[in-house]
C-alpha cells in the first residue's frame, strides 16, 4: 500500500483526490433529507463514484471518497461515527484497484472498458466486497460506541453502496475509461513503478481480503442480531456490545492484512 502516501508527490494525482472528493460530496449533500437511519446513512446513489474512481485513480480514489464523505457528514450526519466512516469510505475506494486483476480465475484479464460478461462479473464482486468492507468498518465503529447495531447498520451500508456501484458503475466505467486513458490520468501512468507496492502474495491477499471482509460482516450481522444462537423473539431486533465487536476484530485484520499482501 505504499502508493496511498507516494501518490502526494504528484500534482496530478492530489487534483483527482479533490475530484473524486468534490463529485463524491455533491452527489451526497442534497441526498442527505432522504435518511434510512437518521443521522448515520441515506439513499446514496453516490456510492458508485468511489469504485469507479478507485479504478480509475487508484489511491487518489480513496482519499477522494474518504475526504467527500467527511465533507457530505458536515451537512447533517457528522458525529463519532464520522470517524468510522472516514475509514470505511477510504477502504471502499482502496478495495476495487487493489483486487483487480487479482482473483485468479474470477479474473477477466480484460481492459476496463472491456463489454464482456467476465469483466462485468469482476467487476461485480469487487464492488461487492469494496460495499461489504466499508460496511464492516463503519458498523464496527458505530457499535463500538454503542450508537447503533452492526446488525442493523451493516446490511443496510452494505446494499446501499453495492446496489449504486452495481446498477450505475459499469455504465460510468465505460464512459469515463477511454477518456481517462486519453487525457493521461488513469493512476498507472502517473505514478512511477517504484511508488507502487508490489504484491507479495495477490492470490493470498486477495483470499484474506475475501475471507476478512466478508467473514466480519456475516459474523457481525449474526452475533448482532442472535442468528448465531437462533434466539427466539430477538432475531433482528439488533443488539450492541463487546461480544460483537471483539468477534469482527480479527476479520478486520485479517482484511487489511490482505490489502497489505495484494
Amino acid at each position: 500500500m505504499r502508493e496511498v502516501i507516494t501518490m502526494w508527490r504528484h500534482t496530478k494525482m492530489v487534483v483527482l483526490v479533490a475530484l473524486t472528493a468534490a463529485v463524491y460530496a455533491a452527489i451526497l449533500i442534497p441526498l442527505k433529507g432522504i435518511p434510512l437511519i437518521p443521522g448515520f446513512t441515506e439513499i446514496r446513489p453516490a456510492n458508485v463514484v468511489p469504485v469507479v474512481f478507485s479504478l480509475l485513480f487508484g489511491p487518489a480514489g480513496a482519499w477522494g471518497s474518504a475526504f467527500g464523505n467527511l465533507i457530505g457528514d458536515f451537512y447533517g450526519t457528522l458525529g463519532l461515527g464520522s470517524i468510522f466512516g472516514f475509514v470505511g469510505n477510504f477502504y471502499y475506494g482502496l478495495v476495487p484497484y487493489k483486487l483487480w486483476g487479482k482473483m485468479g480465475p474470477l479474473s477477466s484479464g480484460q481492459p476496463l472498458d472491456a463489454r464482456s460478461g467476465r469483466m462485468l462479473l469482476e467487476y461485480l464482486l469487487v464492488a461487492f466486497l469494496a460495499s461489504a468492507s466499508c460496511a464492516a468498518i463503519i458498523s464496527w465503529g458505530v457499535d463500538l460506541f454503542g450508537l447503533v447495531p452492526f446488525g442493523v447498520l451493516g446490511p443496510i451500508i452494505t446494499f446501499n453502496n453495492f446496489i449504486a456501484a452495481g446498477l450505475l458503475g459499469p455504465f460510468l466505467l465505460w464512459l469515463m475509461y477511454p477518456r481517462a486513458k486519453r487525457w493521461d490520468i488513469l493512476w498507472t501512468e502517473i505514478m512511477e513503478p517504484q511508488e507502487i507496492s508490489r504484491a507479495k502474495r495477490p492470490g493470498v491477499g486477495a483470499a484474506l481480503m475475501w475471507i476478512g471482509g466478508m467473514g466480519a460482516v456475516v459474523v457481525g450481522v449474526g452475533i448482532s442480531t442472535g442468528l448465531h444462537a437462533a434466539l427466539p423473539f430477538t432475531f433482528g431486533t439488533g443488539t450492541t456490545g463487546l461480544g460483537v465487536v471483539a468477534a469482527v476484530f480479527p476479520f478486520l485484520l485479517l482484511f487489511i492484512l490482505g490489502c497489505l499482501l495484494a
